[in-house]
């Protein structure tokens, strides 16, 4: 399992991590089973795990709690993500700060999450929606550099709206923003233009999320698939996204070199870019665990085939978390 620096932190982390939103809040997930690909990905080499409170409501997170207490002599990267007080996703700047991130919401999660973690110090917290129109408010920093200051968290950081890579800059102009969690994939480019070159320049770390946008890119999706009631699946996958989603899909699959299938060739292309610190594909079961950890072996894509996928760019404005 190959390790990537994470920014201006010491951390050495492996470069397809762990993103832990299946298990915790998506219908199908199964805590057994969950525990088992957990235990799997740590033995292999895995390191990166990427949770939030509002995945399950802290089942996520005690998930993986539970998965590092049988694996004492495991040395993991704990992520976590503070939800915005008044539960609403994306981030906006029509919401006042005070109603996102004021600063006892930011302390009484952290307290949550340590409690559902089972650890004294989380690695990575992050505010997991954003707006720079909150970019400027005094109390969020001071509550950012007050936990930081206690060791309840070792470093800070923001996952930002999907298709919205550069409304983030302010909290960045700050310095005390640690890492950036975007949305990038191979039909999401975007974040290639401004926010990985400014987090290149300032060495601040990208976590590069969705990287099978959701599923179309893991190549399972069919033009009949459905989820149960409340499965977010639903909303991002309206039939008409995902007729438009299957076109683009079909149009990429003969890239698809025989020695590879589509999920690996969409976690390589993200792998190319050196900006990328890890990756967080959801995995809930062990074979998903392993299929996706071995692309973690230093081998390139050839340059053509790396050109030819980013004529696959997909500019999408319809702001979804």
């Amino acid at each position: 399992m190959r390790q990537r620096s994470f920014g201006r932190t010491d951390w050495q982390v492996s470069e397809v991590g762990y993103g832990m939103w299946g298990m915790g809040g998506w219908t199908g997930s199964n805590d057994e089973e969950s525990l088992r690909a957990l235990d799997r990905a740590i033995a292999l080499g895995c390191n990166f795990f990427d949770t939030a409170w509002v995945y399950g409501m802290g089942r996520s997170e005690r998930l993986l709690g539970q998965a590092l207490r049988a694996r004492p002599d495991a040395r993991a990267v704990i992520a976590t993500k503070i939800p915005p007080k008044n539960m609403r996703w994306p981030g906006s700047a029509e919401y006042p700060v005070a109603s996102t991130y004021p600063p006892n919401h930011i302390r009484q999660y952290t307290e949550k999450s340590l409690k559902n973690l089972g650890v004294e110090t989380i690695d990575l917290q992050q505010f997991h929606v954003w707006s720079d129109a909150w970019a400027s408010d005094a109390d969020w920093q001071r509550a950012v550099d007050d936990l930081k200051r206690e060791k309840l968290v070792r470093a800070f950081g923001i996952s930002v709206n999907r298709w919205e890579p550069t409304n983030v800059f302010r909290a960045l102009d700050t310095g005390l923003i640690d890492s950036v969690q975007v949305v990038y994939n191979v039909f999401d480019q975007a974040p290639e233009d401004e926010l990985f070159p400014y987090c290149q320049r300032h060495n601040i770390a990208i976590i590069a999320r969705v990287p099978f946008d959701e599923g179309s890119l893991a190549g399972t999706l069919t033009r009949d698939s459905r989820w149960p009631d409340g499965d977010w699946r639903n909303i991002y996958f309206t039939p008409e996204n995902l007729a438009t989603t299957l076109d683009r899909v079909d149009r990429l699959r003969p890239l698809v070199p025989e020695d590879m299938d589509l999920p690996e060739l969409a976690l390589r292309f993200i792998l190319e870019h050196p900006a990328v610190s890890t990756t967080i594909p959801g995995m809930r079961r062990p074979r998903h665990v392993e299929r996706n950890l071995a692309a973690s072996d230093g081998v390139r894509l050839p340059p053509r085939l790396r050109d030819a996928l980013r004529t696959h760019r997909w500019d999408r404005t319809a702001v979804i978390q």
